[in-house]
């Protein structure tokens, strides 16, 4: 039971999210996937040519996407989780994106805003909403969607707190859990938020951990 209760006071608070965003653009047209590692939406999207930047077993192409090694218009969709923060020149990653892209075809994209460093030093980047429109402006339509509330983010970065650093006191990290919990359910103690510390300018979601883009070329 105790193993169970930790199993579930630790899972990842965004990996549920994630997953229903996936699910709801899972596609068997041809995917091209970057940054696919151990290829875990195989079953979302099956028919894939899967790639990352480092040799893995079991991809298809060892690839840079800042220079796809693909013709134009060759895919109906590309799914790249996680990514782009990762990834040296954006605006060069998001225009391969739009040349390897069929008239129509869909990018489905995560990446992170309000986030602590990861996977570092290969950690460079993180976008606000706007600047994914700017990456995104030649697409035919984009929808950015919050990965998280402002309150439910402040518990997501309590959540990083206790995966990512080691403390003196041992009950400091199940304090960090358990406040993650608590946060995450604390969305409706915001009335109103504002994009400048004046309070002039009505804002949503001024602390999203991340972002999920669906862009079509």
């Amino acid at each position: 039971m105790l193993t169970s209760l930790k199993s579930r006071l630790t899972t990842k608070l965004t990996r549920q999210r994630l997953a229903a965003f996936l699910e709801a653009h899972a596609t068997d047209t041809l995917t091209l996937e970057v940054g696919a590692k151990n290829k875990p939406y195989r079953a979302l999207f099956p028919n894939t040519i899967s790639g990352d930047i480092v040799r893995v077993a079991g991809l298809d192409a060892q690839l840079d996407a800042h220079t796809l090694p693909f013709a134009d218009a060759s895919f109906a969709a590309i799914l790249c989780t996680e990514v782009l923060e990762h990834c040296i020149n954006p605006h060069q990653v998001m225009a391969e994106f739009y040349r390897v892209l069929k008239p129509g075809g869909k990018l489905i994209l995560t990446t992170r805003f309000i986030f602590p460093i990861h996977d570092a030093p290969h950690d460079y980047f993180r976008f606000t909403k706007y600047g994914l429109q700017q990456l995104c402006r030649h697409f035919s339509q984009v929808n950015i969607i919050e990965e998280a509330a402002t309150m439910e983010t402040v518990g997501i970065l309590m959540q990083r707190l206790a995966y990512q650093a080691d403390y003196k006191l041992p009950l400091v990290k199940l304090f960090l859990h358990l406040l993650a919990r608590l946060l995450v359910r604390s969305r409706w103690l915001i009335k109103a938020e504002y994009g400048d510390i004046r309070k002039a300018e009505p804002e949503h979601g001024i602390m999203a951990s991340g972002y999920y883009v669906v862009a079509v070329r």
